[in-house]
């Protein structure tokens, strides 16, 4: 029964419209508490941003930092609301994560010219894993709007002088523009790609450059992506439904190939 209904409510997620899952997801779970875990876990939704009450940076909400109802800053490795047993990495992916969050607080200052960016680690038995949030908003809230969300997952498996990475890559983009001539536009939705391979490893600061390497490359993949298949897509689509010149011109085309044809038919 538990399993129907959780196939379900991802089936129902699926066909609402991305903006909104947040607000489906705490719906769903208000109506089926015992799917809560589950979902949060299972499906992405839209960045949330909170200031570390410690170092005053802000930081970005997901699962992989939550315990119970608090979230861990990787500024400060510090929860907040506070807890006295919450689940911190270990020593040396602490250290790795601390890395992670300067290199690519570099790398979201270059690519995004803003935004805000988040990195955790946390530990497993024969490695690490970890993800990479990036969030930049353009106006949320009003009549021209858009917000773009990457979350990358990964897992680094340590074999001997190279490492086995598992990435997956999730984009939720969302784009809104209101105008009195053209009506209100909402463009939602998401994107999800997986890759694994192989790289060397010579110290603990490899693994660093590997998974950037790979995050920035996934990027644009997805960027190019989203341009030249998606948005151009949409653009071909809004082409053919619109009528390009008056109407009483295409009529009176019409009318001339049709005379046309008849002439041709004697």
């Amino acid at each position: 029964m538990a399993d129907a209904q959780f196939d379900s409510a991802l089936d129902l997620l699926r066909r609402l419209n991305p903006r909104d899952t947040k607000q489906n997801l705490q719906a769903i779970t208000s109506l089926i508490p015992d799917l809560t875990e589950d979902l949060l876990s299972s499906v992405d939704q839209p960045l949330e941003i909170r200031r570390c009450p410690k170092t005053k940076r802000d930081y970005l909400l997901c699962d992989y930092n939550r315990d119970g109802d608090s979230y861990r800053s990787p500024w400060s490795n510090e929860f907040d609301p506070p807890l006295d047993d919450g689940t911190v990495p270990s020593e040396r992916v602490r250290r790795l994560e601390v890395a992670a969050n300067e290199a690519f607080d570099v790398y979201r200052e270059l690519y995004y010219e803003g935004g805000v960016g988040s990195v955790y680690f946390w530990d497993l038995d024969d490695g690490f894993a970890g993800v990479i949030l990036l969030k930049k908003g353009v106006s949320p809230g009003g009549k021209h709007s858009g917000e773009w969300d990457s979350i990358h997952v990964f897992e680094a498996t340590d074999r001997a002088r190279q490492a086995h990475y598992k990435l997956t890559s999730t984009v939720i983009l969302h784009l809104s523009n209101e105008t009195e001539a053209l009506g209100e536009m909402d463009l939602s939705g998401n994107m999800t790609r997986q890759i694994e391979v192989d790289l060397p490893v010579d110290s603990d600061a490899s693994h660093v450059a590997n998974v950037g390497k790979l995050v920035e490359d996934m990027e644009l993949k997805m960027r190019n992506l989203l341009q030249e298949v998606y948005f151009g897509k949409a653009k071909d689509v809004v082409g053919e439904l619109r009528s390009v010149g008056p109407l009483s011109e295409t009529n009176r085309d019409r009318a001339t190939q049709q005379e046309m044809l008849r002439g041709l038919q004697r």
